[in-house]
């Protein structure tokens, strides 16, 4: 009798802990799902012409991003303080990650004459932004991710804070930065990716880098899923993606395992000025080399992924 006592609390506990699972579970899947469609922005353009078929999820294509961190202004559509593009590719499970510098010279299309590049958003919005920097790199740009800088710093503290491996000491805004490995919360990470003047752009893209590499690590092993809402919050608020909630579902399914190898690259170039404003140059052997070789991490022939 005591025996079978026990066996009915202990199923009872079971069934009542596997309910709460189940409504957690759901919880959080129906906040996941609300924080996706707040966060989701389809885009006016149709499939990228540097592809001859769409990529499937399910057959781990490897797919390629434009991260758009935008400096956004009261009664002013902005621009993008910051232009990466990062490609995933799942056979090898290994992502690259490219920055362009803002002060690039390169055609805008849709526009048809050369400027910055990051005057391609102000121009366009992330739409104009994607064409153009598929002009620039000759590759597809599948999906963007645009990120309200400001908000950087909550995402930074909603994960708990990032580690980075800083190269050079500096203070910046009030806060120290040495050498060596450093712990960040957000307000420290929004000014330690925006210095610049005390080595130059190119410092400051290595930097905003590290931190996204940071939060890519630090998100994707979140110890306490009591941060999970206010990620989502965050997110929703001032994140803007075209990918769907499936679509986000489908490749933490299928490319999670990418993250744990990411080589980072950084497109230089000379500094000149024309019309009295300041341009940075990409030598075209250094934009080439760099086209060639995320052709090569996304699987693409490169005779059918070139427009030349």
């Amino acid at each position: 009798m005591f025996k079978k006592k026990w066996f009915i609390m202990l199923v009872s506990f079971l069934g009542i802990t596997t309910l709460g699972v189940g409504i957690f579970a759901f919880t959080v899947y129906k906040s996941l799902e609300s924080a996706a469609t707040s966060m989701h922005t389809p885009l006016d353009r149709s499939n990228s012409d540097k592809r001859t078929t769409q990529v499937d999820f399910k057959n781990q294509d490897p797919l390629s991003f434009l991260i758009l961190g935008v400096d956004e202004r009261p009664g002013d559509k902005g621009r993008s303080d910051s232009m990466i593009v990062l490609t995933v590719n799942p056979n090898n499970k290994s992502m690259q990650m490219v920055s362009i510098p803002r002060d690039t010279r390169t055609e805008i299309i849709g526009k048809g004459f050369e400027d910055k590049i990051n005057h391609a958003y102000a121009f366009g919005g992330p739409e104009m932004s994607i064409a153009t920097v598929e002009n620039f790199l000759d590759i597809p740009i599948d999906y963007f991710v645009q990120v309200n800088m400001e908000s950087f710093k909550d995402i930074v503290d909603a994960v708990g804070g990032v580690t980075v491996n800083n190269k050079l000491e500096f203070s910046q805004s009030g806060h120290h930065f040495p050498i060596g490995e450093i712990e960040l919360n957000g307000e420290e990470a929004l000014s330690f990716s925006r210095m610049r003047s005390v080595d130059n752009d190119f410092g400051r893209q290595q930097r905003q880098r590290d931190i996204i590499q940071g939060v890519i690590n630090k998100g994707a092993s979140i110890s306490s899923v009591t941060k999970f809402d206010d990620i989502l919050e965050i997110m929703g608020n001032n994140v803007r993606t075209n990918l769907t909630f499936d679509d986000m579902v489908d490749i933490q399914s299928s490319y999670k395992d990418a993250r744990h190898e990411l080589s980072q690259h950084q497109l230089t170039g000379s500094g000149t000025r024309i019309d009295n404003i300041y341009y940075l140059i990409i030598p075209e052997e250094d934009r080439l080399a760099i086209s060639n070789q995320l052709k090569e991490h996304l699987e693409l022939d490169s005779e059918v992924a070139s427009n030349n």
